[in-house]
């Protein structure tokens, strides 16, 4: 690997063929991990027991949770329901209910290299808005991830997001974004969810991107909570989040957490 530094910001490391592969083996146990825990979220169940479920999956895989103890996050994954758009902390106390929406975020530490991945769910039926808030989110990601080409920029990624959201009315997080992922959970560059006046760097072979669109239905203003982690809406409407991690490749983009032939 070698890296070049980003404008104002981390660096952008460029991986190896063989690094991507170790990535690729971390973000699939990130993968497994998701689906495995979708499959237990019900009315009734508890963020803490959804987390015990994360944890010692991922253990039994050789693999470290990411985020447990990462600038002293308490969690192993990150749980957000309905207004809580990133960053929730599972609780013993805090339980599903129907009608929720649960956007589930989690990573590990695989043979030195990273994988980071987030899901949003229904919690048994919602509402038309909230079911379409879902689809959207899912589907900017899926756009986003299509501008993953060699030579194209980092605002090509922002843009596709930004176009799909926005033309089905909700809004786009602007205080939090996605980033370059490989020995550190978060490496260069930065990548935003909405499109910015700066010149952004160019996609090279080797970058390894966790493209992750937030998505509010009323408005992007968000606020953190006092436990000085959670981040909510601003105005109480809920939010999504989808993520993949995705390398940068000759042949186009490679979604190193896929979930395919998993469900």
């Amino acid at each position: 690997m070698y890296s070049s530094e980003a404008k104002g910001g981390k660096a952008i490391v460029l991986k190896s063929r063989d690094e991507i592969l170790i990535m690729q083996e971390a973000n699939q146990i990130v993968a497994e991990t998701l689906v495995l825990v979708s499959k237990s979220v019900n009315p009734g169940i508890s963020t803490w027991d959804l987390d015990r479920i994360a944890e010692d999956y991922c253990k039994r895989k050789k693999a470290l949770p990411a985020f447990k103890g990462y600038r002293g996050f308490p969690g192993s994954l990150c749980v957000s329901i309905n207004e809580e758009v990133v960053h929730g902390i599972p609780s013993r106390k805090r339980k599903l209910r129907k009608g929720d929406i649960l956007s589930i975020d989690f990573g590990v530490c695989y043979k030195g290299y990273y994988g980071d991945s987030a899901i949003s769910l229904a919690v048994d039926k919602i509402g038309v808005l909230e079911h379409k808030l879902l689809q959207v989110t899912e589907e900017s990601l899926n756009k986003a991830i299509e501008k993953v080409i060699v030579g194209n920029r980092i605002s090509d990624i922002s843009g596709a997001v930004q176009i799909v959201v926005e033309k089905n009315g909700f809004s786009v997080v602007r205080q939090f974004v996605g980033h370059g992922i490989g020995t550190a959970l978060h490496e260069g560059p930065e990548i935003p969810n909405f499109l910015q006046s700066d010149p952004s760097p160019r996609l090279l072979p080797g970058m390894v991107l966790a493209i992750e669109p937030m998505v509010n239905m009323g408005t992007y203003r968000v606020k953190v909570l006092r436990d000085g982690w959670t981040v909510v809406t601003a105005d109480g409407k809920p939010s999504a989040h989808f993520e993949h991690s995705v390398a940068v490749t000759e042949q186009g983009p490679l979604v190193l957490s896929s979930r395919l032939n998993m469900q």
